[in-house]
């Protein structure tokens, strides 16, 4: 697929520095939940802490969507090995923190690795997860003026037939229905498709691809529903609304302010 014009490629580190200057769709999720969180993480009073989990989950992202080059390029598969016993040193021993603190990419231990392939091979061996995925982009950003803010997203992988693909780890793929309504992916894939359309001048479908992190590794594809994807761009559009009335009062609520009833 010949990548369109509006499509932008460049690093993860570049996309996120401009998080400030520009709406996404995790930080208006967060002001939705509670613009006193929103406010506490714009001005860096409040920090999201960057977890081992966090760093193998990017890693499944690039090893199933951008291919083994890319994967290499960007992360360090191995560990120390102590040459009196041939086995790799534990992670919490100095000698393994020494050679962690000298890598120069993030490093993937050979057990997480082989975890990351598992995963890699359930999404290829499904069938409809293969051909969404089997031409397209990776890691496309758009930015756009969306409801008079400049909004920007990082879509996982995009088509210009299938429309936009995000792929999502779970726990139990028999739960994953209930996980997307707790995470609002809905939430998340109207505002992608939303801001998609300001400069592609149509919409797009909205597919999630998830895959188990536990034996069976089990597979499954959802397209988004239409009138879904409206009820959320409509409560999306509001928030906008009401986080551009917090930007101009310079008030930042947290949601509970009032006293609520408690009801069983």
């Amino acid at each position: 697929m010949t990548r369109p014009d509006y499509l932008i490629i460049e690093p993860a580190e570049e996309y996120h520095s401009k998080r400030n200057s520009f709406l996404s769709s995790h930080a208006l999720a967060d002001f939705r939940r509670c613009p006193a969180l929103f406010r506490g993480k714009e001005t860096g009073a409040i920090t999201d802490e960057d977890r081992p989990a966090y760093v193998i989950g990017r890693a499944v992202h690039t090893l199933i969507l951008e291919g083994r080059e890319t994967f290499d390029a960007e992360y360090l598969v191995g560990e120390p090995v102590n040459p009196s016993t041939g086995k790799a040193y534990g992670k919490t021993t100095q000698a393994y923190q020494a050679w962690f603190d000298a890598q120069e990419k993030p490093v993937i231990a050979p057990a997480d690795f082989e975890f990351i392939k598992r995963l890699q091979t359930a999404v290829w061996l499904h069938h409809e997860a293969a051909n969404l995925l089997q031409d397209g982009i990776a890691e496309g950003v758009v930015r756009a003026e969306y409801c008079g803010v400049p909004c920007q997203i990082r879509m996982d992988f995009f088509h210009t037939v299938n429309g936009i693909i995000d792929l999502k780890t779970c726990d139990n793929l028999d739960y994953f229905e209930a996980d997307a309504r707790r995470f609002q992916y809905v939430y998340q894939a109207a505002f992608y498709r939303a801001v998609l359309r300001k400069v592609a001048s149509r919409d797009y479908p909205f597919h999630l691809i998830a895959v188990e992190k536990h034996e069976p590794f089990r597979c499954g594809v959802w397209l988004v529903a239409e009138d879904s994807l409206e009820l959320a761009e409509v409560e999306n559009v509001a928030a906008i609304g009401r986080l551009k009335k917090c930007r101009f009062e310079n008030t930042w609520p947290t949601g509970y302010e009032d006293t609520r009833i408690l009801a069983i």
